[in-house]
């Protein structure tokens, strides 16, 4: 097991073994003695699973407020997808950062959100099935989410924003300015 640091404080890369052969592969997605050990300690309370079937789905940018915020353990079972985080606590070094990752069945990369973090991700091929671990369970009341296309954060999407395909719901979400943010870096 492999944890990588990336740009964005708090936010991992990891890696899990992977062993392949002429009928495929097989590995250990997770496994919490390996993630303990490795400094990532979190208890994961709910899996979630999402089907998007056309290329450009596009699903975010989702977070849930405190008492009720939500880490996750992000990846892509099949296809291939660009996974979007942006840092919405207040007085971290890289709030209103953004970074984007790829998630697919061939790298089989999966990443940390910790609570904070705005998430969403678009779908780059047919048939993606995105599967996620959070350690909170779903909370409509703590449920929401900031603009896609928040000029003022710059998210550069590899697809026309005109070709994005979005739920109504994420479609509504008001930019990170204009959200009664509660998330205070130290604090979660």
């Amino acid at each position: 097991m492999k944890v990588i640091d990336t740009n964005l404080q708090d936010v991992k890369i990891i890696e899990m073994a992977v062993f392949g052969d002429h009928r495929g592969f097989f590995t250990e997605s997770y496994t919490r003695e390996k993630f303990k050990e490795a400094g990532v300690d979190i208890d994961f309370l709910q899996d979630n699973h999402s089907l998007s079937v056309e290329p450009g789905v596009l699903r975010g940018m989702h977070f849930q407020t405190n008492p009720k915020g939500q880490t996750k353990l992000v990846r892509a079972t099949t296809g291939v997808i660009y996974d979007v985080l942006v840092d919405m606590r207040v007085g971290s070094p890289t709030y209103g950062k953004w970074e984007g990752y790829v998630l697919s069945e061939y790298n089989h990369r999966q990443l940390l959100v910790p609570k904070g973090f705005a998430h969403g991700f678009v779908t780059l091929t047919p048939n993606c099935n995105v599967q996620y671990k959070v350690d909170e369970y779903y909370s409509k009341e703590n449920d929401g989410g900031i603009a896609f296309d928040d000029p003022a954060i710059g998210i550069e999407w590899p697809m026309p924003v005109d070709k994005l395909v979005l739920s109504e719901k994420d479609t509504q979400h008001p930019a990170l300015a204009e959200f009664d943010n509660p998330f205070i870096y130290g604090e979660i």
